[in-house]
């Protein structure tokens, strides 16, 4: 049923709902396959079987899927493979980067003086005075004793005899 070029639509997992084609048969559980999914083993219990039955090899490549995929008028997208940068960590795609320009302003001496005069001067902040001549009075708080009753215990005198 699962043979070489059979189109299948995947029916469980992250690409479900997408189709591709049977690269390579595993064994009776697993198949290669390939298409507007990714490129991987897939068991046959999450693959629905189309009618169609393209021509192609035994462990096509990627490429070739493709072009088969493109006759039958089926669109697949092109992924964009990620470069991580070693140092920072970040992420860029394939593309090339552009060239950042650096452009340093001049600034006249004359534009300096207006925008000085447009900007009010910044208050100096009032400075709080602590007046030295009181003395700082301190307050003790005398913490409260607590009494406590001891019981008398009362031995029982015995009578002599």
């Amino acid at each position: 049923m699962f043979e070489i070029g059979r189109l299948c639509v995947k029916i469980a997992g992250r690409d479900a709902g997408l189709k591709c084609i049977v690269v390579e048969v595993i064994d009776n559980n697993y198949v290669l396959i390939d298409g507007q999914t990714r490129r991987r083993k897939c068991n046959v219990k999450h693959l629905e079987p189309l009618d169609k039955v393209l021509k192609v090899k035994k462990g096509v490549s990627h490429g070739d899927v493709l072009k088969e995929l493109k006759k039958e008028k089926i669109e697949v997208k092109e992924k964009v493979k990620r470069i991580k940068k070693v140092k920072t960590g970040e992420a860029k795609t394939g593309e090339k980067p552009k060239a950042k320009e650096t452009v340093k302003k001049q600034e006249k001496p004359e534009l300096k003086k207006e925008i000085a005069k447009e900007k009010p001067a910044a208050k100096p902040k009032k400075a709080v005075k602590k007046d030295e001549s009181k003395p700082k009075k301190t307050v003790v708080k005398k913490a409260k004793k607590k009494t406590v009753k001891k019981a008398k215990s009362v031995k029982a005198k015995k009578p002599k005899k």
